[in-house]
């Protein structure tokens, strides 16, 4: 990539689309590295689409600083343009959790599960003891260096709250990503709240409120 904003993408090669941003692959002062770029939306009006990505952009930016702040494993952010709405950031060496699940259905190995699952907890919670929420947790949100760490990713929707309802909701679209990906995956997901119990600074709470949300979300399911 050049030096200027503008030459950010010229030439590099897209990994992947999706409905908010672009990843490009690139190389920043010799070291591999992605490009995110939040593309404007010709369906939202000008002024909001901009603030919108902005926010977003500002959002990710915030939530990997407070995680290494935390110790956490987090990409490297080697250049940010607000303006453009773009991220260049370290480029993660590894698998995705749910990737390296499905390989675990085929290939079974407790201790390397049972490690998986306590990393996130424990990620997880030390996240929401920082007062961050992710707002997107999933089994691709998670990335297993190859050198074996637990890597948190894409913090677009990530907000700050300590609130005892967000935290609830965020451990819930976590478990509703487990069963809807991974269909056996119940006592696995028990291995990441046990763990998140032994870190969070206000566990019981959460994991009492997550019992609310499914609740709620059950009741939601049966009326349809």
């Amino acid at each position: 990539a050049g030096a200027s904003t503008g030459s950010w993408l010229e030439g590099n090669e897209l990994v992947r689309q999706g409905a908010e941003a672009r990843i490009f692959r690139t190389q920043y002062l010799g070291r591999p590295a992605l490009i995110k770029e939040r593309f404007a939306k010709s369906y939202r009006h000008p002024e909001l689409d901009r603030r919108i990505r902005h926010k977003r952009t500002l959002a990710e930016v915030r939530a990997i600083t407070k995680c290494r702040k935390q110790g956490l494993d987090a990409p490297v952010i080697f250049h940010v343009d607000f303006r453009k709405c773009i991220i260049v950031m370290e480029e993660i060496k590894g698998q995705t959790v749910r990737d390296t699940l499905f390989k675990l259905e085929s290939h079974p190995d407790n201790n390397q599960a049972e490690k998986l699952m306590k990393d996130i907890g424990t990620s997880i919670a030390k996240f929401h003891n920082s007062g961050m929420i992710h707002g997107d947790l999933t089994t691709s949100n998670f990335i297993v260096r190859d050198s074996g760490e637990l890597v948190m990713i894409d913090f677009g929707l990530s907000f700050i709250s300590k609130d005892i309802e967000d935290l609830g909701v965020d451990l819930y679209v976590l478990e509703r990503a487990f069963i809807s990906t991974h269909p056996r995956s119940e006592e696995l997901f028990k291995k990441v709240l046990n763990a998140y119990h032994a870190t969070s600074r206000v566990a019981s709470k959460v994991l009492n409120k997550l019992n609310d949300v499914r609740a709620r979300g059950r009741k939601r399911d049966m009326v349809g």
